[in-house]
């Protein structure tokens, strides 16, 4: 009998012990759920990884030892008598009703660890979600998937590298996959949603966080997928974020990071990434723009360098991935307004020209399509920024943030 720890251990893929590795494969097949399982068995899943002190490697230990969720519930609250915990109870059945009251409410389904459904990928990352919530495609989980990620403060440059790189790998067939956050995430769905992206979210499906990305959360559950482990009510806290990024790099084959800092959630999920044996890829940036050096420094570590969709599809291959024959063709530097930028210190116009320049040069007509103002308003602000000592004017036109 083995006891019930404070926290969850490690998950499966970081252990070296073979022995142990063998039984965390064991663990997995306990997923494959049998032809006559029924509604009850869901249901006692839901509340056992709901239970308290329940985490991923603890389900599997349960599930591998048990066979059944009904029968790891029966035995749960004597595992935790052995170790130590009085007066255990599990997740109460009225909690798991509501909460799948809930999904129905909203239009989301429950996928488990082991369905047909759930992402191959994912389930092979060694600390998959036991339950998912889905609403939207689902048959996006079956195709391939890439994950595009980056800092919430892009700069323009960023802001057409995330749109561009996103409509390329989704004609070519990718599903691009994101954490909703404000920047590269949401210029990432948004260029994707014809051709397919999948939201993660850190806090239940109808949580939406940035609440300035609610919008864009509802259009993704019409053409594309929100998806997410949490229950639903349940608001992201700080702690939420990282786990939020090891399903986005566990879904997809590879990682790209477009934008960020040396220390960034972005980083998190690169790091992740290649914990799960997944492929590693980073835009380069200016070595004096902040919201470059995560990138850089990934790139100076072993990253593959991105210069545009072909690399990254060279580096992936394509055969599993179906080309948009019929897609529209997409005017890849078309104005495209960016998504409002996150809370500056300068507001209004001037805030939102700072937050996108960067010490790349960046042309006046192009930054005037981004911002998506009148040209005359813009011009306005440019000046009051120029003689405040906020930028610089160069040749050709190009602005450069001091």
């Amino acid at each position: 009998m083995w006891s019930l720890p404070d926290s969850p251990p490690a998950p499966a893929h970081r252990f070296s012990d073979a022995d142990e590795a063998a039984f965390f494969q064991e663990a997995a097949s306990a997923y494959r759920p049998p032809a006559t399982e029924d509604a009850g068995e869901r249901i006692a899943r839901l509340r056992l990884i709901r239970s308290r002190r329940v985490g991923t490697a603890t389900y599997l230990r349960l599930m591998a030892e048990h066979r059944s969720a009904a029968d790891a519930l029966r035995a749960l609250p004597e595992i935790a008598r052995a170790a130590g915990v009085e007066s255990y109870t599990t997740c109460p059945e009225p909690v798991a009703l509501a909460e799948i009251k809930a999904a129905k409410r909203a239009g989301a389904r429950m996928i488990c660890l082991g369905d047909a459904d759930y992402p191959t990928s994912l389930a092979e990352s060694g600390d998959a979600p036991p339950i998912l919530w889905a609403k939207g495609r689902a048959d996006l989980l079956a195709r391939p998937m890439l994950a595009l990620v980056g800092t919430r403060n892009a700069s323009a440059m960023g802001a057409r590298m995330a749109r561009r790189l996103a409509a390329d790998l989704g004609d070519a067939g990718h599903v691009i996959v994101s954490g909703l956050a404000r920047g590269i995430d949401a210029l990432a769905h948004q260029a994707s949603l014809e051709t397919g992206t999948i939201a993660v979210l850190a806090g239940g499906l109808d949580c939406i966080y940035p609440a300035e990305n609610t919008d864009l959360a509802a259009q993704i559950a019409q053409k594309g997928l929100l998806l997410s482990e949490m229950p639903f009510g349940l608001h992201p806290q700080a702690r939420h974020f990282p786990r939020r990024n090891r399903i986005v790099a566990g879904l997809a084959r590879a990682v790209i990071v477009v934008e960020a800092a040396t220390r960034s959630g972005s980083l998190i999920t690169a790091r992740i990434a290649l914990d799960q044996g997944r492929e590693v890829m980073a835009v380069p940036g200016h070595p004096m723009d902040t919201r470059a050096g995560g990138g850089n420094q990934l790139i100076r570590d072993g990253a593959l360098l991105v210069r545009d969709a072909a690399d990254v599809i060279a580096a992936c291959g394509q055969d599993d991935a179906v080309p948009r024959q019929s897609m529209r063709p997409v005017a890849r530097d078309k104005a495209v307004p960016l998504a409002p930028p996150p809370p500056h210190t300068d507001g209004g116009l001037e805030g939102a020209i700072l937050a996108l320049l960067g010490t790349a040069p960046l042309a006046e007509d192009q930054l005037i399509r981004d911002l998506g103002q009148p040209p005359r308003a813009v011009a306005q602000a440019l000046a009051i920024l120029e003689l405040a000592g906020r930028i610089q004017r160069g040749g050709g036109g190009l602005l450069t943030r001091l």
